[in-house]
């Protein structure tokens, strides 16, 4: 199936970089292995229940989210043991160790997902 993308045209060439350097045969082949990573990434955090240990690390604008990023970090103190900060100009790095039941967990990622200053955020889960 054909399909059309949108795509910031920095985006679009640091993914053609980045599957040139691969090897891959073409954008299409990258493009569906990028797409079965995230979807696997999603299931992986869909299906994990119980009480999990996590590590959320993000990065993201200070100045646009940083008194909403405080507050859920508030709202999820139950599931929150530690962060860890760092600064690079007006981004910064923050690291999220969490211990708790999967489902709050989740609900975390979700949130600091739905913020538009945040860049992205990976999880990592131990079971």
């Amino acid at each position: 199936m054909r399909t059309s993308f949108n795509i910031p045209d920095e985006l679009l060439s640091s993914f053609d970089e980045t599957w040139q350097k691969e090897g891959y045969d073409s954008r299409s082949r990258a493009a569906r292995e990028a797409m079965q990573e995230y979807i696997e990434s999603h299931q992986d955090l869909e299906m994990v229940t119980g009480d999990v240990a996590a590590v959320l690390a993000f990065d993201y604008e200070h100045s646009a989210v940083i008194e909403a990023l405080h507050d859920t970090q508030h709202d999820f103190q139950d599931v929150i043991l530690t962060t860890s900060h760092s600064h690079e100009g007006e981004w910064c790095l923050e690291t999220i160790f969490c211990r708790g039941d999967a489902t709050r967990i989740r609900s975390l990622v979700y949130r600091l997902k739905d913020f538009d200053a945040v860049g992205q955020v990976k999880v990592l889960l131990l079971r």
